[in-house]
């Protein structure tokens, strides 16, 4: 397939492509990546923070947060090529979840690609995408919290700044941004004030 043409695919299909691909039980992180070609960060970053969107989910937000996060730094530091080391691209996925998350995202993704058209595309390239990079890395790091439900709202916005990433779409990526700034938030309050109540009940 040519560039052109992966250029030209939609999210949501492209998505679609590569689980119909996926062959036995099981693929790995590198084998994602190696099938994504040009639009390696956005996709990589939207596959890996697709299942966080799920409530409730436990396992698989864990096993993609981490190099979820790893890819963000990435981006943080201006690389325009996504790599993991060893230990990460090894991390497999069932092929079964693969194709099953493509046909559950895929109608989401499409009401997004319909809506999505470059504006304010600035925010999608370097330098403003290294300060998106640094949110990106914030908003990982909190799908890791091991609390119930952490990881719903931060992969939400990672998804958003994923497609607005792709579509060079700067309202996206302003808008994940600030649902994931708000999750932050929340949770530094939460944080503070949970440890107001510990202290006022020790008596510290």
């Amino acid at each position: 397939m040519t560039a052109q043409s992966e250029e030209a695919m939609a999210i949501s299909q492209r998505l679609t492509e590569l689980a119909n691909t996926a062959e036995g039980d099981e693929v790995t992180l590198a084998w994602i990546l190696s099938h994504l070609h040009e639009r390696a960060f956005g996709l990589f970053l939207l596959v890996l923070a697709l299942p966080c969107c799920i409530p409730f989910l436990y396992g698989v937000p864990q096993v993609v947060a981490l190099p979820l996060m790893f890819v963000s730094v990435q981006i943080l530091m201006g690389r325009t090529v996504p790599w993991l080391p060893q230990k990460l691209a090894a991390r497999t996925v069932t092929t079964a979840s693969l194709q099953n998350l493509a046909s559950r995202a895929g109608p989401w993704l499409r009401r997004i690609e319909a809506v999505s058209r470059p504006r304010l595309s600035a925010l999608t390239r370097r330098p403003m995408d290294q300060l998106v990079g640094l949110a990106l890395v914030l908003f990982s790091a909190s799908i890791l919290v091991p609390l119930p439900a952490t990881n719903t709202v931060p992969g939400f916005a990672v998804v958003i700044i994923s497609m607005g990433l792709l579509q060079r779409d700067g309202i996206l990526v302003t808008l994940g941004s600030i649902i994931g700034t708000a999750w932050i938030g929340t949770l530094l309050f939460a944080g503070a004030t949970l440890a107001s109540l510990i202290r006022g009940w020790l008596g510290v």
